[in-house]
């Protein structure tokens, strides 16, 4: 009895492997993880270099086709709109009309950021505030900044104050969206948390919910920036044609006048430029100092 039931204890006994030792002649053999990095990948390894190699592309491409097409005063090559670009830069008003847009830019920018800043607070602290907020962004996110350029200009005039309203326009509610979007995507134990720790009205939104909902928020800033450089060019080419004045738009909108293509490619190509710092660099840099080194973001 006693050999069967030691059988039958055996079979319910997991099988015994064989051990198996494997010795490692080379450092090659251990895999990728210890193998060194070639310059390649070092470098492909760099968000700057990437971008870089992106430019060089496009670049060559631009130069290739204006080649091909063969015809200047439709497009231009990229070596002429440089030369175009220096000489407005040195001798031209390409900087001066370069530092108005900016200004009405940063004038705009910051009532839109301060109003939708009073927006969203009103909001996450009354149901009043809530249903306010999404009317009013239902009603007028959809509606192009553009099209109220004729009201602006017909309440306030020729002059930056209208510039100044329709981005207002671009920027609020841009930004008041996704702010509060981030704001009711916080969590309840997080919000219960801050509230047990004493903060309410403008301390709960500042130390609390924007801290938590900065994502949202950054992206809203960015969108609320596209959106407002887009429709200051574009306003500046009514605006620059009435008043035969103005920032970058006008410069673009003069040059097409006198069918100096090259010198609207110059123009076009400083709104490029100007759009690619403040993306890469003032927004990167937030981004970095704030949800990245949070561990918000990888």
């Amino acid at each position: 009895m006693a050999e069967p039931l030691a059988e039958r204890m055996a079979l319910l006994l997991p099988p015994v492997r064989a051990e198996r030792e494997i010795t490692l002649d080379t450092m090659a053999a251990i895999g990728d993880v210890a193998r060194p990095l070639t310059l390649f990948e070092r470098l492909s390894n760099i968000t700057l270099v990437r971008r870089l190699l992106v430019l060089a592309l496009l670049a060559v491409a631009w130069e290739a086709f204006a080649r091909y097409a063969a015809n200047p005063l439709l497009f231009p090559s990229l070596l002429d709109t440089l030369e175009a670009f220096q000489d407005a830069l040195i001798r031209g008003p390409l900087i001066e009309r370069t530092l108005t847009s900016l200004t009405v830019l940063a004038a705009g920018y910051s009532i839109g950021l301060t109003l939708a800043i009073l927006l969203t607070t009103i909001a996450v602290s009354t149901r009043i505030g809530t249903d306010l907020l999404s009317t009013l962004t239902a009603m007028f996110n959809p509606l192009p900044a553009i099209a109220l350029l004729p009201l602006a200009l017909l309440w306030f005039g020729l002059g930056a104050k209208s510039l100044i309203f329709v981005i207002v326009h671009s920027v609020l509610w841009a930004v008041a969206l996704n702010t509060h979007s981030g704001f009711t995507s916080v969590s309840q134990t997080l919000r219960m948390a801050g509230q047990n720790c004493g903060l309410r009205g403008i301390s709960y939104v500042a130390f609390l919910l924007v801290p938590a909902a900065f994502p949202s928020i950054l992206t809203g800033l960015k969108i609320g920036w596209a959106f407002a450089w887009r429709t200051l060019i574009a306003a500046e080419l009514v605006f620059g044609a009435s008043s035969r004045s103005g920032g970058l738009g006008w410069f673009i909108f003069e040059n097409r006048n006198q069918l100096e293509t090259a010198s609207v490619f110059a123009g076009l190509l400083t709104v490029i430029l100007i759009g690619l710092f403040v993306e890469s660099v003032i927004f990167r840099t937030i981004e970095n100092a704030t949800i990245r080194r949070w561990g918000m973001q990888s």
